[in-house]
């Protein structure tokens, strides 16, 4: 899929009064795939904050009170589109393999490449939904293969979910913000850091310009090789 345009970002041009209208579609040519599909477009044109019926009703040539025939309000609609989302970024990625450890690190490679894909929809992505319990069933699967009990193997898929996913949000969180924000934030922290006073923040001087910057891709597969490594070490069959 292309770039999607990040929050707040310059919009498209809305229609002017004299452009030529779309043809209405026919009573009964809509469908749940059509809207989402049409919904996915203008999240992708125009940023998830113009994400309306209106829009959507648009981009299909319908009025908007069609679509309330097929989705109760814009947070079904929205999450209607994060499951879509999901099964295309996930799709034939999770496959078990004979090195249950490697299928952990595929996992959480294609879990945050999906909210670096989507920033926009970091916050929602949150919500559980039918498309996570594939994942599911593939990280237990993983940790039951490694010798984990069910107890352990339910527990640390949980957790593991739960970090890579907190992780990937954060990040993806900065990188829906307009670029010259990010270019300013990442300035300021560098410049505050050095205006530290090196007596009440001896390790951070110490540091110096080693310190990453919060959008080095390096802190993100350093944080994963440390859970994965955890989890390999503490595995009942090491």
């Amino acid at each position: 899929m292309a770039t999607r345009k990040a929050a707040g970002q310059a919009k498209a041009p809305t229609r002017t009064t004299g452009t030529p209208a779309r043809p209405r579609r026919a009573r009964d040519s809509l469908s749940r795939d059509i809207i989402v599909a049409a919904a996915d477009r203008v999240v992708e044109r125009e940023g998830l904050d113009r994400l309306t019926f209106q829009a959507i009703g648009e981009e299909l040539g319908a009025h908007p009170t069609s679509i309330y025939r097929h989705f109760r309000d814009k947070d079904e609609l929205l999450l209607a589109l994060i499951d879509t989302l999901r099964a295309r970024s996930y799709s034939g990625g999770m496959v078990a393999t004979d090195d249950w450890m490697a299928d952990l690190r595929t996992q959480a490679h294609l879990i945050h490449d999906h909210y670096m894909r989507y920033p926009e929809f970091a916050l929602q992505m949150a919500l559980r939904r039918p498309t996570d319990f594939s994942s599911m069933e593939f990280s237990i699967g993983a940790l039951r293969r490694g010798g984990y009990d069910q107890e352990q193997a339910a527990l640390y898929a949980r957790a593991l979910g739960q970090l890579i996913r907190s992780a990937s949000s954060i990040q993806a969180a900065l990188t829906a913000m307009p670029a010259d924000v990010q270019d300013a934030d990442e300035l300021t922290w560098q410049m505050d850091y050095r205006r530290l006073d090196p007596a009440e923040f001896p390790n951070i001087a110490w540091a110096g310009d080693s310190l990453p910057g919060v959008r080095d891709p390096r802190a993100w597969e350093s944080a994963l090789d440390l859970l994965l490594e955890s989890i390999e070490r503490h595995a009942p069959g090491a």
